[in-house]
């Protein structure tokens, strides 16, 4: 049976599995340990009854309250290949949603890649829907053009006009994000 559970600095040295996927964004080791150190409810892993671990979700709080901006992040979703079409992500983006709820927050919001269909149509299914394109977010790499972004949101129960959702009529660059 798999097990949900925080993430620990142990996990930093097994997740590699989860992380070799080429559309999973990876990070430095104290970029992991700043999210475990602010945010440790933000950072869960699912893990196999044999300890090997199938998938993980980063995320943070961040925002203002006094202009409904506060809200849950989802900075990193990645579910390994061989655990995917499980229902993973879905419970582990259920969990921070239900964190965020508790906290307050307005909505919760992530970026995607927009060649990520399989993931933006997930997104959708969970309810999630575009706010905004973000022009280049993501750096490419062997000469290949950076990457637009679609900031995803769902509203959560303290946004009862569904104010955060309202999408933006241009594109904006990642300047411009706050």
């Amino acid at each position: 049976m798999t097990s949900l559970r925080p993430f620990t600095c142990d996990d930093l040295f097994k997740f590699n599995n989860i992380n070799l996927d080429p559309l999973t964004e990876t990070y430095g080791i104290p970029f992991y340990l700043q999210y475990l150190a602010h945010w440790p409810e933000y950072f869960i892993v699912a893990e196999a009854p044999g300890g090997e671990l199938m998938g993980y979700i980063m995320g943070k709080a961040e925002g203002s309250v006094a202009r409904e901006e506060w809200h849950g992040h989802v900075t990193a979703l990645s579910v390994a290949p061989e655990f995917r079409r499980l229902g993973l992500a879905a419970k582990l983006m259920e969990m921070l949603e239900e964190i965020s709820e508790r906290k307050g927050g307005f909505f919760v919001d992530l970026f995607v890649r927009v060649s990520n269909q399989v993931a933006v149509n997930m997104y959708k299914r969970l309810g999630y829907s575009v706010y905004r394109t973000v022009i280049e977010y993501y750096s490419a790499s062997n000469g290949e053009p950076d990457e637009d972004a679609y900031d995803m949101r769902k509203a959560l129960s303290r946004d009862t006009e569904k104010k955060s959702i309202i999408p933006l009529p241009h594109p904006v660059r990642p300047e411009d994000i706050e």
